[in-house]
């Protein structure tokens, strides 16, 4: 039992740390010379140094995925502290629903922006610019099988000895 807490533990907390990294690193879109994320747009030398860093439109679209991208990092916070709490308080043989019911918010949040984001990047590339998307942007798309996976586990894992 203590090695399937672990594990549970150990893929929740893969979750959370891939969607942070997601949320803030500046690598959703990448051309040559210019990256963007959610919350700014930089442009590089050709040595890789930042020379200029100017902050992301103000669409709605955009907003809605800062939105839901938080919310998904707030979910999945919120999700660790109560399985920690229905560990300690939670009866024998009782369900973590609670806790799945918060990862699987988390999953739908993150899934919800990077679906966002994948139909309304467009109006950005007005000019056809050859663009690929980052590594962030990959990240988060691999975060909602994974917090899905964990709150489903959440929810039919039963609380024993």
């Amino acid at each position: 039992m203590l090695l399937l807490l672990l594990g549970i533990l150990f893929l929740h907390v893969a979750v959370l740390v891939l969607l942070f990294v997601s949320t803030i690193v500046s690598q959703w879109l990448v051309t040559n010379g210019h990256t963007t994320d959610l919350w700014q747009n930089c442009t590089t030398s050709i040595y890789g140094a930042v020379q200029h860093c100017s902050a992301s439109s103000v669409s709605e679209w955009l907003q809605s995925v800062q939105a839901t991208m938080v919310l998904s990092v707030i979910f999945s916070v919120l999700s660790l502290f109560l399985f920690f709490c229905q560990l300690f308080t939670l009866t024998k043989g009782g369900r973590f629903y609670i806790t799945g019911f918060f990862q699987i918010l988390a999953g739908l949040c993150v899934m919800s922006a990077a679906a966002i984001y994948t139909v309304r990047h467009g109006e950005w590339n007005a000019a056809n610019i050859e663009y690929s998307y980052g590594f962030a942007y990959i990240l988060a798309w691999v975060a909602f099988p994974l917090a899905l996976l964990s709150g489903i586990i959440y929810v039919i894992l039963r609380k024993r000895e």
